[in-house]
């Protein structure tokens, strides 16, 4: 278990260059069990969840060095198509592992996959894209699928636009036997990443970005050379400690397209910045105010489907929100555990009104104070991190490990905008 030391009251200020995004690069690994030729990927983020699906990859049969942010990874033969139990566990995409297996091998076998513990995360879209495309499924605690005569394309129509399950299909889709078309797609950035990743690798992959996919499967896939695009979630992340601190800071290696919903959001918040084509600029000295919607009401900030606010945002925000003058409630329609850490910000002298699982009213400005707390997950673990550089006095906060797993050398960029951040190991 590792923490760290937090001293609040410093201030923000200088550049800070996202790593490469952590959602897109994770089901980009189970991708590249696909092609039996070498692939490099670019720009690969050197965190905790990235190692374990290198692991799991390593374990199936993939040959792969990874230094200095790139992967060179090659996966001749399937040596098994089991992962194991314990693998499984340590992250949510290692689900992901099915449609290559199935598609290369034939049969898949995995156990429940772990991650944030944030509310019910279905897999029912992964089950259902992975049986009308051709494949058997049987097992309760265990996920067995067998299609040995291969899989077919179809029309599918996703329940929900799931992340996860709109990547397993196109994983899957794209060297099965005819036309797939996805309705109900998810069209979050990480998507459309990996959407051009199989199509550098040989697939015919169309519509990513919007709700409708069609894939039109290919016999094979090659190798190819492919660098992933920066995290709209870091650079957001960085922004709104910015914005709860006051401070003036450079966000590198971002996207335009990616954040304007953020910037419509930060706007409400009474937070400016400015979009360029590689960096997004928020300039200090701001003194935030919460736009009331028209007619004086209380404005509410909610989550959803791309391009609507991303839920992984929703917790550094609410943070961002203890920090502006007036009233703001926070809707996350998404995840009904996400909302419980503002338990932490009320202890912390956060005037918060938690008024259900997925609902909060936030009543700013607050001085908050220091306290000892634990990360729950990755995106509660960075908002504790803003409201401790926010806080009055030297905060702990414990299973730090957490954090890590989507956040790339935090510590360092953090001490290079002028936070004062200390790692306790035990």
């Amino acid at each position: 278990m590792q923490s760290l030391r937090v001293k609040g009251g410093a201030e923000i200020r200088g550049s800070v260059t996202v790593s490469g995004n952590k959602n897109a690069a994770l089901p980009m690994i189970a991708a590249l069990l696909l092609a039996e030729e070498e692939c490099v990927l670019r720009n690969v983020p050197d965190i905790l969840d990235v190692r374990t699906m290198l692991d799991i990859a390593g374990e199936l049969g993939a040959e792969f060095s990874f230094k200095n942010h790139v992967l060179k990874f090659r996966c001749r033969d399937i040596r098994t198509t089991k992962v194991s139990r314990e693998m499984c566990s340590r992250n949510r995409t290692s689900i992901l592992f099915a449609a290559p297996l199935i598609a290369r091998c034939g049969t898949a076998e995995l156990f429940p996959p772990g991650g944030d513990v944030i509310g019910r995360r279905r897999l029912d879209g992964h089950f259902y894209g992975l049986i009308k495309l051709g494949s058997a499924m049987s097992g309760d605690e265990t996920y067995r699928f067998h299609a040995p005569g291969g899989l077919f394309g179809r029309e599918l129509f996703l329940d929900e636009a799931s992340v996860t399950a709109t990547e397993q299909i196109l994983i899957a889709a794209v060297t099965a036997k005819g036309k797939t078309t996805l309705y109900k797609a998810a069209g979050e950035p990480h998507v459309q990443d990996l959407a051009q990743l199989l199509n550098a690798m040989g697939g015919r992959i169309t519509g990513a970005g919007s709700n409708t996919i069609e894939i039109e499967g290919v016999e094979k896939l090659h190798g190819c050379d492919y660098t992933i695009a920066g995290d709209h979630i870091e650079a957001g992340s960085f922004l709104a400690l910015a914005a709860a601190t006051g401070g003036e800071l450079t966000v590198h290696g971002t996207a335009p397209r990616h954040n304007w919903m953020l910037r419509r959001v930060f706007e409400r918040l009474g937070v400016a910045m400015e979009l360029y084509s590689d960096r997004i600029i928020l300039p200090g000295g701001q003194q935030p105010k919460i736009q009331c919607d028209f007619g004086g009401h209380i404005p509410q900030i909610s989550d959803g489907p791309w391009p609507q606010y991303p839920s992984d945002m929703m917790s550094c925000s609410i943070v961002a929100a203890t920090q502006c003058t007036g009233t703001v409630m926070f809707f996350e329609k998404m995840f009904e555990s996400r909302i419980y850490f503002a338990d932490r910000l009320i202890s912390m002298g956060a005037n918060a009104i938690v008024c259900d699982p997925h609902r909060v009213v936030i009543t700013g400005k607050a001085q908050l104070h220091a306290v000892t707390m634990s990360s729950p997950d990755i995106r509660a673990g960075m908002a504790m991190v803003i409201a401790a550089l926010c806080a009055k006095g030297t905060s702990t906060i414990h299973s730090a490990e957490v954090i890590y797993r989507g956040y790339e050398n935090l510590c360092a960029k953090l001490t290079a905008i002028g936070a004062e951040i200390e790692e306790l190991r035990p």
